[in-house]
C-alpha cells in the first residue's frame, strides 16, 4: 500500500465517514450507545444540516442506497417532487427561460428531513430526541465556524443585508457575517428540531409505537408548524438570480401531499463487483455507462491502458463524456427513458467504438434501440477557466471560497455544494446517503424554522418533451448521486462523494482503484484526482466547456503533455483540491469494518471502532 495521509480505519463495532468530524463523531455516538447503521445515519445527516449550512439543511433533499444481510439494496428517494403550481407555461409568463437558481421559485418540495424520518421509522432503533441530540447542541452551544463556511458567509453577507433580511440576522448579526472562529448559533433551528422531537415523545406517551411516534413528527413537517410557515414565507415575493422578486410556488397541500418511497437500485456488474445506484431520475447510471463502456475496451485496465496511464486516462475521459452526453439526452424522472438499453452491454460495446486516439470537442448521445437523441438549449462556455472543479463553477471547495471572500456578490451567487454519510455496522447493515439543498446561499431564512428551501428545480428544463423538462409532480433530475456495492450478494462497500456533476467521475475513479489495482480505501482517495467539465452543468445556466479537463498538480508534466497532445484541453489545479469522498467497508467472512475520508478541504473524516 501506498503512503497515505491518514491511516485506513479498521474495527469490529461501526464505522463512520461524513464530510465533517461533527457528522462523523454523531453517527459514532449512536453505534457506541447500541444503535445501528440507520440511527448513526440520521444522527450524522441531522448534524451535517447544522455544520455544514452552506452545503445543505433541513429544506433540501436526499437520495441513499441502504442494504440489510441477506437482502437487496434499495433506495430511499427524498427528492421532492416540483409543486403542482410549478409548470412551464407558469416560468414562461414570468418572462423566465430557464428556473432561477436561487430564491423561492425553484423550491422542489422538501425531502431530506423526512427522508431521514422514514429511515428512522421503518429501519432505527433509537428515539429521534437521541439522534437529534448532537445536532441540537450544534445548533443551540454554536458552531466554530471554519475558514470555507466563513468565505461564504462573507460573500453573501452584501446580498443578504440587501435582499434577504431574515438570512441577514441569523448569517450577518448587526450587518458583519459571522467570522471564522466564530461560534454561528441557530436557535430558531434549535427550537424546530425540538417541537418535532416533543411531537414524538408525546405520541409515544400516548401509546403509539415507534413508528406512529414518528408518524406524529412527519405529520408536523407535512401538516403541522412547519408546513403553514413554509406556505405563509412562499407567499411573499423574494429576491432571485433573475434580478427580480418573485413568490413561491410549494404550499402547504404540495407538503401533505408527497412522502419518501423506497425503489430499487439499478446496477451493472464489473469484474466480480456489483455496482448499485439510484435510478434514472438522478445522475447516478451515469457512473453504471462509464463501467460499462470501459470494460468493453480491449485491454481497459492494463498494459498501456493501465491505471494511472497516459492511455487510461484519455480512456476514462472519453467515456465520461459519452455516458455524460447521454444524461443530457436521455435521464429524467419519465417512463419514456431506455433505461434496459442504456445499461447492456450492446449499446456499451457500441458506444466504446467512438473512443477514437483523440479527444472530442462534440457532445456525443447516443441513439438506444434507433431513437433520435435531443438536446436542450445550451450554454457554451468557450475557452478554458476554472470553473467546474468542485462541480459548482468554483474552483475550489475552501480555496476558491476564501478568495471569493474579498468579492461581495450582491446577486447571492456564491457556489456550494453537498455532504456525504457513508456507515457500516456490527450486523451487516450499510448506508450510502447524499443529502444536499436548502444551503444558505440558495434562499432566504424562514425566521420561524431557521433554515430555507432548496433550489433543486433549477436542475429541470423549461422545454416541452425533454425527459428533464418541468412538470407538477416530478423529480428534477438530481445530481445526488451515492454508491453502494455488493459480491456474491453481499455487501461490501458505501461510498460517495459531492460534487454537482462531479460526482459521478470522482467514484468511478475511486471505486476502479479499488477494483483494478486493489488500492486501499484511503490510499484510493488520496490518489491524484481529475475530471471533465466537458458536458453541461446541471446548475442554472448550464453552461459547459467542450473538451476541458481538471487535474491536480500531482500528475506528471509527461502525462499531460500527451494529454494535450491528444486534444485534451488541460487546466491544472492545486495539489489536494479535487474531491471530497467517504467510504467505508466490510469483509464478510472476517467482520472486520473499515472506513476513510478525504483530507482535502480540512473538515472530512472517518470514525469507528
Amino acid at each position: 500500500m501506498e503512503f497515505t495521509t491518514r491511516p485506513e480505519l479498521a474495527g469490529t463495532l461501526g464505522m463512520v465517514s461524513a464530510t465533517h468530524w461533527i457528522g462523523a463523531q454523531a453517527g459514532m455516538a449512536m453505534l457506541e450507545r447500541g444503535g445501528n447503521a440507520f440511527d448513526a445515519a440520521a444522527a450524522a445527516g441531522f448534524a451535517l444540516q447544522a455544520a455544514e449550512p452552506q452545503q445543505n439543511g433541513p429544506g433540501g433533499d436526499m437520495t441513499l442506497i441502504f442494504a440489510r444481510p441477506g437482502s437487496q439494496p434499495q433506495v430511499l428517494c427524498a427528492q421532492g417532487p416540483a409543486p403542482a403550481a410549478a409548470t412551464i407555461a407558469a416560468f414562461h409568463a414570468l418572462g423566465l427561460a430557464h428556473v432561477p437558481g436561487t430564491g423561492l421559485l425553484p423550491a422542489a418540495i422538501p425531502g431530506s428531513t423526512l427522508g431521514w424520518l422514514t429511515l428512522l421509522a421503518d429501519h432505527g432503533t433509537l428515539p429521534l430526541a437521541d439522534v437529534l441530540g448532537p445536532a441540537l447542541r450544534v445548533a443551540e452551544v454554536g458552531l466554530p465556524v471554519g475558514e470555507g463556511l466563513a468565505a461564504v458567509l462573507a460573500r453573501m453577507a452584501p446580498h443578504f443585508r440587501d435582499h434577504w433580511p431574515t438570512s441577514a440576522a441569523l448569517y450577518a448579526p448587526g450587518g458583519a457575517p459571522v467570522p471564522a472562529g466564530g461560534l454561528l448559533r441557530n436557535p430558531a433551528l434549535a427550537g424546530t428540531w425540538r417541537r418535532l422531537a416533543a411531537a414524538e415523545s408525546q405520541a409515544a406517551a400516548q401509546g403509539g409505537g415507534r413508528a406512529e411516534a414518528i408518524g406524529a413528527v412527519v405529520r408536523e413537517w407535512t401538516e403541522g408548524f412547519v408546513a403553514e410557515a413554509i406556505d405563509a414565507f412562499c407567499r411573499v415575493p423574494r429576491h432571485d438570480s433573475s434580478g427580480t422578486a418573485h413568490a413561491g410556488l410549494l404550499t402547504a397541500q404540495d407538503l401533505a401531499a408527497w412522502r419518501p418511497h423506497y425503489e430499487p437500485t439499478v446496477s451493472v456488474d464489473f469484474r466480480g463487483w456489483t455496482v448499485h445506484k439510484c435510478g434514472f431520475w438522478t445522475q447516478g447510471p451515469v457512473f453504471l455507462q462509464q463501467l460499462a463502456i470501459l470494460d468493453a475496451v480491449p485491454g481497459f485496465g492494463e498494459g498501456a491502458l493501465a491505471p494511472g496511464t497516459e492511455g487510461y486516462l484519455h480512456t476514462l475521459l472519453e467515456a465520461t463524456k459519452l455516458a455524460l452526453a447521454d444524461r443530457e439526452a436521455w435521464y429524467g424522472d419519465s417512463p419514456d427513458v431506455p433505461a434496459e438499453v442504456l445499461l447492456s452491454r450492446d449499446y456499451a460495446a457500441e458506444r466504446a467504438r467512438l473512443i477514437g486516439e483523440s479527444a472530442s470537442h462534440e457532445l456525443r448521445p447516443g441513439s438506444p434501440a434507433g431513437r433520435v437523441p435531443r438536446l436542450p438549449d445550451l450554454v457554451v462556455r468557450c475557452g478554458f477557466d476554472a470553473a467546474g472543479v468542485n462541480g459548482l463553477g468554483e474552483p475550489n471547495a475552501v480555496r476558491a471560497l476564501l478568495e471569493a471572500a474579498a468579492l461581495p456578490d450582491r446577486e447571492g451567487r456564491a457556489r456550494t455544494d453537498t455532504v456525504h454519510i457513508d456507515v457500516v455496522d456490527q450486523w451487516g447493515n450499510m448506508v450510502s446517503a447524499m443529502p444536499s439543498g436548502g444551503w444558505l446561499s440558495s434562499s432566504p431564512v424562514i425566521p420561524e424554522l431557521g433554515f430555507p428551501l432548496g433550489t433543486r428545480l433549477q436542475m429541470a428544463w423549461l422545454e416541452d418533451g425533454l425527459p428533464n423538462a418541468l412538470a407538477p409532480g416530478k423529480r428534477p433530475r438530481t445530481t445526488l448521486s451515492p454508491s453502494l456495492a455488493t459480491r456474491n450478494g453481499e455487501a461490501v462497500l458505501a461510498f460517495g462523494s459531492p460534487g454537482g456533476d462531479q460526482q459521478d467521475q470522482w467514484q468511478p475513479h475511486f471505486f476502479l482503484d479499488l477494483a483494478l489495482r486493489g488500492a486501499g480505501l484511503q490510499e484510493a482517495i488520496d490518489a491524484p484526482a481529475f475530471h471533465s467539465v466537458h458536458a453541461p452543468s446541471s446548475f442554472y445556466p448550464h453552461e459547459h466547456q467542450p473538451g476541458v479537463a481538471l487535474f491536480e498538480g500531482r500528475f506528471g508534466a509527461e502525462t499531460i503533455d500527451a494529454l494535450r497532445q491528444r486534444g485534451h484541453v488541460i487546466g491544472m489545479t492545486g495539489d489536494w483540491q479535487i474531491g471530497r469522498l467517504c467510504a467505508v467497508a466490510r469483509d464478510p467472512l472476517t467482520g472486520v469494518l473499515r472506513a476513510a475520508a478525504n483530507p482535502r478541504g480540512m473538515s472530512g473524516y472517518a470514525a469507528g471502532r
